[in-house]
């Protein structure tokens, strides 16, 4: 089974470099301790949109670059600024695949506490056409059939457990 490590809080003030104090009962802040700063650093989690892009009753999943062979995972994207979560993953999938997409659906959102991430996840259901991949962020594609899908353990992976649990009830 694949281990994530745990999340580690910033250490260093954004502003001045030095070191964050924790703030006593305020969990994810922490304050600078340089004499001539003294900021406060909110560690909030950062948004992320993921897909299960669906199409002709399977699902495209991609492997990022530099992750091991026979890990795949859904299309994710940072949102830009004043991007709403909808029209993240739609340009997502239209960046990373080159393809279309003709419906989308909120599923959920899931704490990703080993990179302090709030996925955003949607049920995509792209159009036709050829994939093509972003080589600058995915290294691989493929496809699977969706009664072949099984969720994996994190991050992105409970968003394809509910995804699936809809799909049967």
């Amino acid at each position: 089974m694949i281990q994530m490590p745990e999340r580690v809080p910033a250490a260093f003030c954004r502003h001045c470099g030095s070191r964050l104090e924790p703030v006593a009962g305020a969990p994810g802040q922490g304050r600078c301790s340089g004499v001539e700063c003294g900021k406060v650093t909110y560690d909030n989690p950062v948004p992320v949109v993921a897909g299960i892009v669906e199409r002709d009753g399977a699902v495209v999943l991609v492997r990022s670059i530099g992750w091991p062979a026979e890990w795949f995972g859904l299309v994710t994207g940072f949102l830009e600024a004043e991007e709403l979560p909808e029209a993240g993953i739609v340009r997502e999938v239209k960046e990373e695949l080159g393809l279309d997409v003709l419906a989308c659906r909120f599923i959920g959102h899931y704490l990703f506490r080993p990179m302090n991430q709030l996925i955003l996840a949607y049920h995509v259901e792209a159009g036709p056409g050829e994939i093509r991949l972003d080589e600058t962020e995915l290294e691989a594609w493929k496809v699977v059939p969706i009664d072949k899908l099984r969720p994996w353990p994190f991050g992105t992976g409970e968003a394809v457990r509910d995804f699936l649990a809809a799909r049967s009830t």
